[in-house]
């Protein structure tokens, strides 16, 4: 029989109505023990081209069939095409030579290879699609239909042919042994801040509003038996801004605490205690107190005290207390954490597991892929003494891949995958642990944890860890490179303490250096780790520059004893506190050697330098350098280039003297010939009148 369904609504919702009716129909026929509550929609790889049409086919749930089950597969036919696809006819068939291991699943998924020959298990006719709808078909089989076959993976296809070009799909039967093996999940919930420290106010609320990114983490293990390995720096965050931490992160850390679910803390930051081993670190990184980072008028707290009344009702009256503050402990706890797990990469040895139990000061538990191993007899194996959790690196990494995919036919393919790999572990245990990655979906980390209980049956962490542990050996490649770049990188950390001196509170330079440091070794960050070290090596040098003292201009002095100008940058957001030297390059030129400075942040401060020169002219050199109160040398040493002209002062004094006297000259002897003049005009009025000439009669 064949039952179709041609949607009418938009393509964002037809994949959400497709898997309805796979929860619908795998329901009806999946083995009592198991909970998934999607069905298996397994898919060809995404298509290059939106507007082509393709074929996807599932088979069981999640692709695994139980003994004596009816096989129920489906057909998904997508058109995303502009035109209609005509009827035809789905085709079913069904590989019997099992596959044998990961291996032969590869070739058979990727490229359609694989032994034996194919058996028809039926056939259906399809209906007619319309442009950008999709189809769906179930085509049944008997539980007879598998009864020549043993438990295992075997290799299914399916083929639509009619008037329009065939369309064919692979996937896989997981025929179930019925063994249900113990099995986990560990689901990795981490954030990056874009500096590199603590996440901010404005990224807190974007990551935890309803479509935020640590939100929809939340959404996706609620309700799940996932085991959560939180990063410690992400409650820090919250916690360090007080009153002023978003309520929507506010409300998320107390959903996180409130889950069920079991759960460790990562090492803060995620760093990656294998690469502190070869580093030669004695023990781990730890987060430098975060005092600095807190502002404490978001912990004052109101206190409500009666107040002394003569009536007999007090009335109550708020006071501010002073705040207190939490510790670094306080501020990265993780609510219900089990101790004692560390999850590095994957190329630890064993002496590094001898460090790791020193570093815990017990017998740690320390996580490891399967690709780590020579061979991976169960979940829980002790490697020279050492208790390690394995995980199925194969199943782990397609997992990982269906919870980052969007797309829900090839999410399924993924699960599908992951299912054939986990049933070729054949194990009394099972753990999957989920790549680190922060733009997962709620849906699809959802599926992807609950698909494992079609494989097997979801058991607690802590059993799983106190169980009896099987003999092995660690066979894992590793390299040196990152142990040097992290020495580099705490080198350079250990330059920038003694820079740090040169602030009121070095901890505001050094906390957040530790926890980017902390987060470049980050066991997420490993693929980038050469590349953003480099950088951030770069930045470092770019900090310790940062003040320093400006290139000074050539100078002239033309006086004896006169202050000399010089320019102290400060590039940093703080304050900072240092000593000018200044040392000139013949003793003939007197200055003073030390002169203190306050730098304002981000701004240039001139410093007036006195000097006194001993030599009548010539060009002298002046190194003028910083120090730190701590006596640590600040940026590079400028040199400036000094001409002294002392003896102009003598010249300019004697020239002005001259023309003061010349001046005084002149006013003399311009009032001397003013004087004379006056006397000759009254002498001139005092002369009597000539004989002869007689007065006038009045």
């Amino acid at each position: 029989m064949i039952s179709s369904r041609v949607g009418s609504g938009a393509r964002a919702h037809r994949f959400a109505r497709v898997a309805a009716v796979f929860a619908l129909a795998f329901g009806l026929i999946a083995a009592p023990h198991l909970t998934a509550t999607t069905a298996s929609a397994t898919a060809t790889p995404e298509p290059e081209d939106e507007g082509t049409a393709r074929l996807s086919l599932s088979a069981g749930v999640h692709g695994v069939v139980q003994p004596d089950t009816p096989l129920t597969t489906s057909v998904i036919i997508d058109n995303g095409s502009d035109e209609a696809l005509t009827p035809g006819v789905i085709s079913i068939e069904i590989n019997k030579t099992p596959l044998d291991d990961a291996s032969a699943l590869a070739a058979w998924l990727d490229a359609e290879e694989a032994e034996g020959t194919f058996s028809a298990l039926g056939s259906e006719e399809s209906l007619a699609v319309p442009a950008s709808e999709t189809s769906t078909a179930f085509v049944s089989a008997s539980s007879s239909a598998l009864d020549d076959l043993d438990a295992g993976v075997y290799p299914i296809r399916a083929s639509l042919t009619g008037d329009d070009a065939p369309l064919t799909a692979t996937s896989v039967l997981v025929l179930d042994a019925g063994s249900a093996p113990q099995v986990a999940v560990l689901v990795p919930i981490t954030a990056t801040p874009a500096d590199g420290a603590l996440l901010t106010a404005e990224e807190l609320t974007e990551l935890t509003d309803p479509d935020g990114a640590l939100t929809a983490q939340l959404d996706g293990v609620t309700g799940t038996s996932a085991v959560l390995a939180i990063d410690p720096l992400i409650p820090a965050s919250i916690r360090a801004l007080g009153t002023a931490a978003p309520v929507s992160a506010v409300t998320w850390l107390t959903r996180l605490e409130a889950l069920s679910n079991e759960r460790f803390a990562l090492q803060a930051g995620d760093a990656d205690a294998t690469v502190q081993a070869r580093a030669g670190l004695t023990e781990l990184l730890t987060p430098l107190p975060l005092t600095s980072v807190l502002t404490p008028e978001n912990f004052v707290a109101t206190e409500t005290t009666p107040t002394p009344s003569p009536t007999p009702s007090p009335s109550p009256s708020g006071s501010p207390a002073e705040p207190t503050l939490p510790t670094t402990e306080e501020l990265t706890a993780v609510s219900g954490a089990q101790p004692g797990i560390l999850w590095p990469l994957g190329d630890a040895r064993g002496a590094d597991l001898a460090t790791f139990d020193a570093y815990l000061g017990t017998d740690a538990t320390t996580i490891l892929p399967s690709s780590s191993l020579a061979a991976t007899p169960d979940a829980v194996v002790e490697v020279d003494g050492h208790r390690v959790l394995v995980t199925d690196a194969d199943a782990s990494a397609s997992l990982s891949t269906a919870a980052a995919t969007t797309d829900d036919l090839a999410r399924e393919r993924e699960i599908a995958e992951a299912m054939a790999q986990l049933s070729f572990a054949d194990q009394a245990s099972l753990l999957i642990g989920l790549d680190r990655d922060e733009t997962r979906s709620a849906d699809a980390l959802r599926e992807a944890i609950l698909s494992v209980s079609s494989i097997g049956q979801p058991t607690s962490f802590e059993d799983l860890r106190a169980s009896a542990p099987a003999s092995a050996t660690l066979d894992s490649e590793s390299s040196e490179d990152r142990a040097t770049a992290l020495k580099n990188l705490l080198a350079d950390e250990g330059r920038l303490t003694s820079f740090s001196s040169i602030l009121a509170d070095p901890l505001v330079l050094l906390a957040p250096e530790r926890l980017a440091i902390m987060r470049l070794i980050g066991v997420g960050k490993a693929e980038t780790f050469a590349v953003d070290s480099a950088t951030h090596r770069a930045d470092t040098t770019g900090t310790l520059n940062s003040v320093g003292v400006q290139q000074p201009s050539p100078i002239q002095l033309f006086t004896a004893a006169a202050p000399l100008p010089v320019w102290v940058h400060n590039d940093l957001p703080w304050p900072v506190t240092v000593t000018l030297t200044s040392e000139p390059s013949d003793a003939r030129l007197g200055i003073q050697p030390r002169t203190p400075v306050e730098a304002q942040p981000a701004s240039n401060t001139r410093v007036k330098v006195p000097v006194e020169a001993r030599v009548g002219s010539g060009e002298l050199s002046v190194r003028f350098g910083l120090l730190s109160p701590t006596g640590v040398a600040i940026g590079p040493d400028q040199t400036a280039t000094v001409t002294v002209r002392a003896e102009w002062e003598g010249i300019g004094l004697g020239i002005l003297g001259g023309v003061i006297g010349l001046l005084l000259i002149l006013g003399i002897i311009r009032t001397i010939v003013r004087r004379r003049k006056d006397d000759q005009a009254d002498e001139s009025d005092a002369v009597p009148a000539p004989s002869g000439e007689s007065e006038p009669t009045p």
